[in-house]
């Protein structure tokens, strides 16, 4: 066997190795293994914080045990659940930093507050049983704070218009006021400006005559459209619908929409008040979105709350 092949499969790097190799044939072998208390303190509740939320890498795992008062590094966390085999090891960063791009570069002026830009779209998902289901949702860009799904057999104008109304609901819930109050007025002219960017990507439903009529009679809205073949610039919208299947759907035996819609809606719960977001620096979109959070200052040392569903 190839050493490059043996060190990949006992998880010691190559270099590791070649150094522990050397010291041996001079008659010093390496010393070890060192005892390792942080790990040991910790082990148990980051095992139990990996179990429970199977689909978390190690950085919402480290993220919610800091939560939890448990003080170790993310390293430690990542050795525990390698250590356990619960860890999947995967190259994403290149691509995730790709992404990132792409979604920066969809803004001239990048938002500074919630409520600024939304980003909407469709997603869908085969049940065993009841066919395939269609969900429209809109997620904040700033906090990414997901507004309430709209499930449907159908992904057309209609659904896409109540998805949005679903979204204003919510949004003024959480304001305490209605959007319109939020919109910019020139002083001289009266006018009023729209408060949010609504971005879509350049799919039928959001082409509509019907659909354009509906943003036009609401004041607060103005909608974009992403360049053509450019779903990065939607880029925060298709990663929700990606960790909504990837952390749940596809780990669930879903037989019909009776079934599937309260299961994303509490998943959709978790996602925006339990799960933390490393973009966030470790908070919550409902802390983020509600001003509660800094997005650029972890706020690990605060008594473990959750807000109510």
């Amino acid at each position: 066997m190839p050493t490059t092949r043996f060190v990949e499969l006992v998880g010691i790097p190559l270099r590791t190795y070649r150094r522990w190799q050397a010291k041996a044939r001079g008659g010093h072998p390496p010393k070890g293994p060192w005892p390792a208390p942080v790990r040991a303190e910790h082990r148990e509740s980051v095992v139990e914080i990996a179990k429970e939320h199977p689909a978390w890498g190690h950085r919402k795992v480290w993220a919610t045990a800091r939560y939890a008062g448990h003080r170790l590094s993310m390293s430690s966390v990542l050795r525990v659940l390698t250590e356990a085999d619960l860890i999947q090891r995967a190259d994403y960063h290149r691509e995730r930093r790709k992404l990132a791009q792409a979604r920066k570069a969809a803004f001239a002026l990048p938002p500074t507050r919630p409520n600024q830009v939304w980003q909407f779209d469709f997603s869908e998902f085969e049940t065993i049983g009841g066919g395939t289901w269609r969900v429209a949702g809109v997620a904040d860009y700033w906090s990414k704070y997901e507004f309430g799904w709209h499930w449907s057999p159908t992904a057309n104008q209609y659904d896409a218009i109540t998805a949005v109304e679903l979204a204003i609901v919510e949004a003024e819930s959480l304001l305490g006021h209605p959007l319109i109050e939020d919109c910019p007025v020139d002083p001289d002219t009266g006018e009023v400006f729209p408060a949010v960017a609504l971005v879509t990507d350049n799919g039928g439903p959001f082409r509509s005559i019907r659909f354009e009529r509906f943003i036009a009679s609401r004041p607060e809205l103005r909608h974009v459209r992403t360049r053509v073949r450019s779903p990065g610039q939607n880029g925060v919208r298709e990663r929700g619908f990606q960790s909504l299947k990837y952390e749940r759907l596809y780990l669930e035996e879903i037989h019909d929409h009776l079934e599937l819609v309260p299961i994303a809606e509490t998943f959709r719960v978790e996602f925006n008040k339990i799960r933390p977001h490393e973009h966030l620096s470790w908070n919550f979109p409902y802390e983020v979105h509600t001003g509660v959070a800094d997005p650029t200052t972890p706020n690990f040392d605060r008594p473990e709350t959750v807000p109510p569903s």
